[in-house]
């Protein structure tokens, strides 16, 4: 897996925790530099964590599925990809009244943006491929994403929000099908 196929999955990660922290920088819930920085480490830590969690359980059962782990992944992340986009649709968004940088609403908020990598993990997994690198990079791209969403989520939030989870979930979904044309060719 090369670098920009690594970048394109973060990135597409990524998506949920850039929304919600554009819907935080557009409430104004998250302002000053600490908040913005818990916020924005703690969405980079789940979601580079994630992937290595689905990709240790997914190596127990890689030997089992080698045959057709292609159509697994493009299941997987088809998966995500959809649930993403339907989050995307979705009219009625989720509001945090209180400070979404502190306590279980911090922890709340990273792990529901990252649960979707736990899958990618998986995916990796029973492609064989390495998860350090790519969870790496999953971080701390989606962790310079949600800084940079929540730092200009005043202006952008409400006009990109939830047009940023559709576009993530098809990148997941491209992804997916990458793999498998790849596999089938």
């Amino acid at each position: 897996m090369n670098l920009i196929e690594i970048l394109l999955i973060a990135v597409g990660l990524a998506m949920d925790a850039f929304a919600v922290s554009l819907g935080i920088g557009a409430g104004g819930r998250a302002y000053g530099p600490r908040p913005i920085f818990r916020l924005a480490f703690h969405f980079g830590l789940f979601q580079a964590a994630m992937p290595v969690l689905g990709w240790l359980a997914g190596m127990q059962v890689a030997s089992f599925i080698a045959e057709f782990d292609h159509w697994v992944a493009l299941a997987l992340l088809s998966f995500v990809g959809v649930r993403m986009i339907r989050a995307g649709f979705d009219p009625d968004g989720e509001s945090h009244r209180n400070d979404p940088s502190r306590g279980g609403t911090l922890v709340m908020l990273a792990v529901a943006t990252s649960i979707d990598a736990f899958a990618i993990g998986l995916s990796l997994a029973m492609l064989r491929v390495s998860i350090l690198y790519p969870a790496l990079v999953i971080g701390v791209v989606t962790a310079g994403l949600c800084l940079a969403a929540l730092l200009t989520g005043h202006r952008l939030g409400k006009l990109f929000g939830k047009r940023m989870e559709i576009i993530g979930g098809l990148i997941l979904i491209g992804i997916g099908l990458r793999v498998v044309i790849s596999h089938i060719a």
